[in-house]
């Protein structure tokens, strides 16, 4: 019996998606809940897992092609249509190439087959025939195919007939020394193949580690379970300090692979160009910017971190501090969380925090529902949580929507401050730049001095429709004067 798999809803308001990679060919085994595509929405990019356990038997609906909700995407069964008819006996075999047929072309490629002498005629044939494979990890720098190797608990078996001379299998490091493309490409998706990779491991970090040197075998992923992310083989590359490094060595700039070449933009990228346009198109956006002095926010974290890592299992960054101050001065200033519908001003009772993500696949922005009623602790946690998640591909659809204002941390790549966007149907978004130190002038009893201080931009852009620059004012200097008092101690939620 074969039975049918369909796209689910993703989102209350998902109505398509479109198939960006199929994890699993025709004739592979798959079991309950074990990925079987990936797809990509309007909300999210995400893994539509198999409801039933059997042999897919036939793929719907190809890569790159959109389809709505409840469209059938493969039909699985007990594998006797992907299969097809019981081989013929031995006496009557056809040569090699034509029992190829038994299991797909692109599966047969993905897994070295040494063919092994014939058993004696009182074991079954092949009855144990184990296909060889490579026991080191492979890396490739082209993108990820869509197909997945042939588990390592169903071997090959290929039939030969009686007469065939014996065949010495050749030993597996000559196999493996210079594998071909498609078993290169195999040997990077074979579950298990890196050592704490918790499985699959993306294309780029892939690529990284090759370029980098880093064997992935040797290295414990910090992702959502076990995977390793492009931050666990940079911080593998920090080099140990010795006492004859005192040169000074140049800076290597690595060269992307992407120079030179055309990609097509990803579902994602589109989604989010379209909506860049119609926001600017639409909004009238300008920008207003603050410094401020978070010296007294900095010496509060550096003497509670320890304790907060060891209660919260969290590390506190300046971030919470941030969305903290922000949220208390969006309930005295609403028009900042405000929303225009026509010819109206619809003023929310809440504060869903709108956190920016940068991820493989590009920006997104999850939802910290409530951001008011939560303390530092509060809001490490669901910003440590919907960050980690969304650069694993985690993420419900519906953590995705609602947010009434946004907080970007472009600080956290080096930068000074920008002018971030404004995404429709909010009126503005929060940039926080890099905390740094600085030489600042501070009176003290009316004398001035110079002092060493840690200072940080915010920039505030916002829909000029119905916020002025003078609501912007008041808005950022609440957030700074909040943060310049640095009195959080009982905000710490510890």
């Amino acid at each position: 019996m074969s039975e049918s798999v369909s796209l689910p809803a993703l989102g209350e308001s998902v109505t398509e998606g479109t198939v960006t990679r199929w994890l699993k060919n025709v004739g592979d085994r798959v079991e309950v809940d074990e990925p079987l595509l990936e797809v990509s929405t309007d909300k999210v990019d995400t893994e539509i897992p198999s409801p039933i356990a059997g042999v897919v038997e036939a793929i719907l609906v190809q890569e790159d092609e959109t389809v709505e909700v409840g469209t059938a995407l493969v039909t699985i069964g007990d594998g006797s249509d992907a299969v097809g008819a019981p081989a013929a006996p031995a006496a009557e075999a056809a040569p090699v190439a034509a029992a190829e047929p038994v299991v797909a072309p692109e599966l047969v490629a993905t897994v070295p087959v040494v063919v092994a002498p014939p058993a004696p005629m009182a074991a079954p044939p092949a009855a144990t025939t184990e296909p060889a494979v490579t026991t080191e990890p492979a890396v490739t720098t082209e993108p990820a195919a869509a197909t997945e190797p042939i588990a390592a608990t169903e071997p090959i078996a290929v039939l030969q007939p009686i007469a065939t001379p014996v065949i010495e299998p050749e030993p597996v490091a000559t196999v493996a020394a210079e594998p071909s493309p498609a078993q290169t490409e195999a040997a990077a998706h074979t579950p298990g193949a890196h050592a704490g990779t918790g499985g699959y491991v993306t294309p780029i970090v892939r690529k990284l580690a090759n370029e980098q040197g880093v064997d992935l075998s040797t290295l414990t992923g910090t992702g959502v379970g076990g995977r390793i992310r492009k931050q666990d083989v940079l911080s593998a590359q920090v080099p140990t300090a010795t006492a004859e490094q005192t040169a000074p060595t140049a800076h290597v700039i690595e060269v992307s692979p992407l120079r030179g070449t055309i990609q097509p933009m990803s579902r994602l990228r589109k989604v989010v160009a379209e909506r860049a346009v119609v926001s600017m198109q639409s909004t009238a956006q300008l920008t207003t910017v603050v410094e401020v002095d978070v010296t007294r926010v900095a010496m509060l974290r550096d003497r509670v971190k320890g304790e907060f890592l060891a209660k919260t299992g969290n590390k506190l960054s300046f971030l919470p501090f941030f969305a903290l101050a922000a949220v208390e001065a969006l309930k005295a200033y609403p028009i900042i969380n405000a929303t225009v519908e026509g010819d109206s001003i619809v003023y929310p009772d809440h504060e869903n925090l709108s956190i920016a993500v940068d991820t493989e696949r590009g920006l997104l922005t999850p939802v910290v529902h409530n951001a008011s009623s939560l303390d530092l602790a509060g809001l490490a946690a669901q910003i440590a949580d919907l960050a980690a998640r969304t650069r694993d591909n985690k993420l419900k659809p519906d953590e995705l929507a609602g947010g009434t204002f946004t907080l970007t941390n472009t600080g956290s790549r080096g930068a000074l401050f920008d002018t971030p966007l404004v995404f429709l149907p909010q009126v503005a978004i929060l940039g926080t730049g890099t905390v740094s130190k600085k030489p600042v002038v501070v009176t003290d009893n009316g004398i001035d001095a110079i002092s060493i201080r840690s200072t940080v931009y915010l920039a505030l852009s916002y829909d000029h429709r119905i916020v002025d620059g003078a609501d912007a004012a008041r808005f950022l200097t609440t957030v700074k004067v909040r943060l310049e008092s640095g009195a959080f101690e009982g905000d710490l939620g510890i």
